[in-house]
């Protein structure tokens, strides 16, 4: 993937709760920042990327892009970076209403992202972004929610979503072919001997 590699997955993944919302029947919509942002008002679902962390499993390898074209190459990146993508999914607020049907607008996107827990296709460079959730403690789900502190706690739950990659500028330079594999040493040797 390239540089917008977190842009993308945070728009695919916005996409597939926007459908679970339409599968609800809700109008809603799903808004991607942080929750005491104004515009979050009168949103169904909040989507918040909290936490970007390396991926450790897979920091030491190989990033291998098969092109979309099939007779491309495939590329191969030695220092791509791997990332977890650390979300949080949270209930909106709505005018007058309160949280309970936001709460079933919550269960249908945990269905959705349960149903189909990998992002796919153009959006994410034709790469597989796997989406999980993640348990998190009361006491983390609170170090979140201090970053709010004028906003009340609501439903809340942690997704992650990786491998995210993201390759360098440039693809790597590919080495010449090999067009002779004749060795010289032995010239210099019969050169010598004569």
């Amino acid at each position: 993937m390239s540089a917008n590699a977190i842009y993308n997955v945070t728009q695919a993944l916005r996409e597939r709760l926007q459908q679970a919302l339409a599968d609800a029947m809700d109008p809603g919509t799903v808004f991607v920042g942080p929750l005491d942002d104004p515009d979050a008002k009168g949103a169904s679902l909040i989507l918040f990327l909290y936490r970007i962390a390396p991926n450790p499993s897979l920091r030491n390898r190989e990033h291998i892009v098969v092109r979309d074209v099939p007779s491309t190459e495939t590329i191969v990146y030695d220092n791509s970076l791997p990332l977890i993508l650390h979300y949080l999914i949270t209930v909106g607020t709505r005018d007058g209403a309160a949280e309970d049907p936001l709460l079933r607008l919550l269960g249908f996107a945990m269905r959705t992202l349960n149903d189909v827990p990998e992002l796919t296709g153009p959006k994410v460079g034709h790469e597989t972004v796997r989406v999980s959730l993640e348990p998190i403690s009361t006491e983390e789900m609170s170090r979140v929610w201090t970053l709010f502190p004028v906003v009340n706690y609501r439903t809340s739950i942690a997704y992650v979503a990786t491998p995210v990659w993201i390759d360098p500028k440039d693809p790597p330079v590919a080495a010449a072919r090999v067009t002779d594999d004749r060795l010289g040493a032995g010239a210099r040797l019969e050169a010598a001997g004569a």
